[in-house]
């Protein structure tokens, strides 16, 4: 191999490395998630990974099952067996929605009680987040997500 080509492919390699607005938005979320179950599972909330996803914002609370596997990218049939287990755990309850066809999902006791110690950790994190970067930056990052998210069409 001449030392030409092998230059161009360690560039290339060097490029392929370097992380991409995906991941620099997945790594933070990552990091988020792991603090999340720890916070919950110390304190008394039995959850797990998945379950959790049915958690994240905006909630399950007043949705139909289908939006939430929409929401967790799975199948309808899987999220049934996810919420069957909150359900039976306490965490929600299932009811007859608006039509005879649609189910709705809400929240118990326990359900908001989880609510609130998730918001508790992420206002923690955000909070050592912001001691990081300054208050300035943390704000500007906050900031530009929400505008992006307006953007996107993922918040209202």
């Amino acid at each position: 191999m001449s030392r030409t080509k092998s230059n161009k492919s360690k560039s290339l390699q060097q490029q392929a490395v370097t992380p991409l607005i995906g991941a620099l938005l997945r790594l933070p979320h990552e990091v988020v998630v792991v603090r999340m179950l720890a916070t919950i599972n110390t304190n008394g909330f039995d959850i797990t990974h998945t379950e959790l996803a049915v958690f994240l914002y905006p909630g399950p609370e007043g949705r139909r099952p289908i939006d939430l596997a929409r929401q967790c990218d799975m199948t309808r049939q899987a999220m049934n067996y996810v919420l069957a287990g909150l359900e039976n755990r306490g965490y929600i309850l299932r009811q007859d929605g608006p039509s005879a066809t649609a189910r709705v999902v809400y929240m118990t006791d326990k359900g908001w009680a989880l609510i609130a110690q998730i918001r508790k950790c992420v206002v923690e994190i955000e909070k050592e987040w912001a001691a990081h970067l300054g208050e300035q930056r943390f704000m500007a990052l906050r900031e530009t997500l929400h505008d992006l998210s307006l953007w996107l069409g993922k918040l209202n």
